[in-house]
């Protein structure tokens, strides 16, 4: 099998499985928030503390995709995927039994350690399973789905909750981590896995160091992947200064969910968007759109910050178009961090992930370092992030005129 060529046509339940994967760790992050709430009382803890499950979640998640990652590229990306799914399912029975706070923050540890490699080896599936006109269609239903499960699972746990106790959820994600993983066993094919180690390099940690390396040295794949992380900051950006602006136009707790959704929600209509566009426009012709659009609607809620009523509704509509330009820019760009050195589709898919993990948590840490009186400044840092894309973007421009001119040469 030629690395850098499909294994034939999958069918459609081993796209199901691979979209599967790539999302399962969106919703065992955000199925059990509402039962956080809670969680003080029921283990005398303060809420600090109580932070920490998620935190920790979050933590092991971006972490352990760079170790997954390569480890896919060199021992083949099914027993890598199931043994991360059955670490998954372990972590999310040791939390329905967990006597103690740390108990559970170890559970969650596992989880995130876990479902990792879904993320990590599901991108990397895209690469090795589909041709390169299918690859960006099934990152947008993959897309499509992660940007489905904050919203759906944080409703689902929240009425698991209330109905049958907090540990119903962690009941519900060991179901569905078991489900994963037979179906996985199952459909994904044995010779999906790429077995090809590094010209001149060892085994174990030198295999996957040196895995990065060549990554770190490949300009494009940078360009893609900061592209990720940069979308992915002025995202966070939102998530975190989003609530604070709102409770300012005085929006209560219980209404605050609805504005906070509007990104999401169009995001998911750009995914869907991209799999019908993708027939007829190319991967770059549709970053380029998506990122006119997310830069014309945050432009749009500058003036109306600046000009306009305090409103709520002055921040959330424009953002409409903040959605729906990146569910039009994000499939063609994780497609392209796993597409440029399909050998370490892995190590790519691992790495990427990492960087909007990091570029998410340098986001939302910088959004409390200023007041938000209005939206003002957090459509500005929203701005900062999304203007420095265009410098990735032409970064690959540049790239692919100079791949096009050589043979001329």
């Amino acid at each position: 099998m030629s690395p850098s060529s499909p294994v034939g046509q999958p069918s459609a339940w081993v796209t199901i499985v691979v979209v599967g994967q790539i999302a399962f760790g969106m919703l065992a992050m955000t199925l059990c928030l509402p039962s956080m709430m809670d969680w003080p009382r029921l283990f005398d803890a303060r809420q600090s503390s109580v932070q920490l499950t998620f935190s920790a979640f979050v933590a092991s998640y971006g972490g352990m995709q760079v170790v997954w990652g390569p480890l896919a590229d060199r021992i083949g990306r099914k027993p890598v995927l199931l043994i991360g799914l059955a670490i998954a399912f372990v972590g999310a029975l040791i939390a329905v039994v967990a006597p103690s706070l740390p108990v559970l923050i170890v559970a969650r540890v596992l989880q995130g350690a876990g479902s990792a490699a879904g993320m990590a080896v599901g991108r990397a599936l895209v690469q090795d399973l589909f041709g390169p006109a299918e690859r960006t269609r099934v990152m947008a239903w993959a897309g499509m789905t992660t940007g489905m499960c904050p919203p759906a699972a944080t409703l689902l746990g929240g009425q698991l909750h209330v109905r049958w106790g907090w540990q119903s959820n962690f009941v519900l994600l060991a179901a569905i981590t078991a489900a994963l993983l037979v179906a996985a066993w199952r459909t994904l094919p044995a010779d999906s896995a790429v077995r090809r180690a590094l010209p001149g390099a060892g085994g174990g940690w030198t295999t996957v160091a040196a895995a990065y390396v060549q990554l770190a040295r490949t300009p494009g794949f940078l360009a893609f992947a900061c592209i990720a992380a940069l979308a992915s900051a002025a995202f966070y950006t939102y998530l975190g200064g989003g609530p604070i602006v709102l409770a300012r136009y005085g929006v209560t707790p219980e209404r605050i969910g609805w504005y906070i959704a509007t990104p999401p929600m169009a995001f998911m209509v750009g995914n869907v968007m991209t799999i019908r566009l993708v027939r007829v426009m190319s991967d770059r012709r549709l970053m380029w759109l998506g990122q006119s659009l997310t830069l014309i609607s945050l432009l749009i809620a500058l003036a109306l910050a600046v000009f306009g009523p305090p409103h709520p509704l002055a921040l959330s509509l424009p953002l409409i178009l903040f959605g729906l330009g990146h569910g039009l820019l994000m499939p063609p760009t994780l497609s392209g961090t796993v597409a440029l050195v399909p050998a370490l589709a892995g190590s790519a898919a691992a790495a990427a992930g990492l960087l909007q993990q990091l570029g998410g948590a340098v986001a939302s840490y910088l959004v409390g370092l200023v007041p938000h009186q209005s939206s003002v400044n957090l459509v500005l840092l929203m701005l900062a992030w999304t203007s420095l894309i265009f410098l990735c973007l032409a970064l690959l421009r540049r790239l692919r005129q100079r791949l096009v001119a050589r043979p001329a040469g």
